[in-house]
Parts: C-alpha cells; structure tokens; sequence
C-alpha cells in the first residue's frame, strides 16, 4: 500500500481541482444569462443540479487527493463516499426527468445518463483499488475527471448554446 506515492500527484490534481472550479462558474454564468428560459423548459432545472453536481465532485474528488497525510485506504472510502453521492443526486434527477415523460427524444436523455453515469465508474474502480493497495488507483480517477470534466462543458453547452435554439 505504500508503494503509491499521491506527492507526484499533486500539481495534477490542483491543476484539475482549479478547472472545476473554473467550470462550475461557467456554469453558474450560463445559468443566469439563460435562467427564465431553464425555468420555463421542463427538465432543465434538473440538468442544471445534475451539472453542479458533477462538476463539483470533480472539485471535491481532486482537492481530497490533496489533502496531506491521507492514509490510501481513507482515500478509497472517501472516494467511494463522494461518488455514491454525486451518482445518487444524477440518478434521481434523471428519474424524475424520465418519470415527467416530457415527449423529448430519447437520445437526449440517453445522453445525459452516459455523460454522467460512464465518468462515476472509474471513481468507484479507484476507491476500490486503493482499498486493496493497487498503484493504478491514481490512474482510474484520473480518467473519471478528464470524462467528468466532459460532462460538465456539454451540460454546460446545452445551457448556455443549445437553448437558444
């Protein structure tokens, strides 16, 4: 378990921490240049939390790698821990937005349940990978961001460009 050193790490997941943070403004601005038009449209406002959320938890994910002194096996629960949250908010607001029934292709949200639900994946793998001592946890969580990351600019598009049309 000790083989893994997170110090190599760290500019990596500071760099990717600030991005999210970056990111969830954007967010935060296209939100209120369009918000008459995300209250108006049902199933927006769930898109918007489920964009908070995900970019969030990148912030959450990235700065916790950063906290010093972490035992690897506390980094695994807490990746763990974070995820289930962050997929639990996904997975009820796209229920709801699938119970509404709002007559929009299937494609759309179809989208969004890959979008989100594909980048928990590697965060689970991660938690569970440092809990039994694997050099390759790092690794996982790195692709969970970057896919992350992904979700939270097309949520974004759609909410700042898509809209509009």
């Amino acid at each position: 378990m000790n083989s893994i050193s997170l110090n190599i790490w760290s500019s990596y997941f500071s760099t990717v921490a600030e991005a999210g943070a970056t990111l969830t403004g954007l967010l935060f601005v296209a939100v209120s240049i369009n918000l008459s038009r995300i209250l108006v449209t049902p199933g927006l406002t769930g898109r918007v939390a489920e964009s908070l959320v995900q970019l969030f938890g990148v912030v959450a994910i990235a700065t916790t790698y950063l906290v010093p002194g972490l035992h690897l096996r506390t980094l695994g629960v807490l990746l763990l821990g974070i995820t289930s949250i962050v997929w639990a908010m996904q997975v009820y607001t796209q229920a709801r937005y699938v119970a509404a029934r709002m007559g929009n292709p299937r494609h759309w949200i179809l989208a969004r349940i890959m979008q989100t639900q594909v980048s928990c994946i590697p965060f689970f793998v991660s938690g569970v990978l440092f809990l039994v001592g694997s050099s390759v946890a790092p690794y996982w969580s790195a692709v969970g961001l970057m896919l992350s990351l992904a979700a939270g600019i097309a949520s974004a598009w759609v909410l700042l460009i898509e809209i509009l049309r």
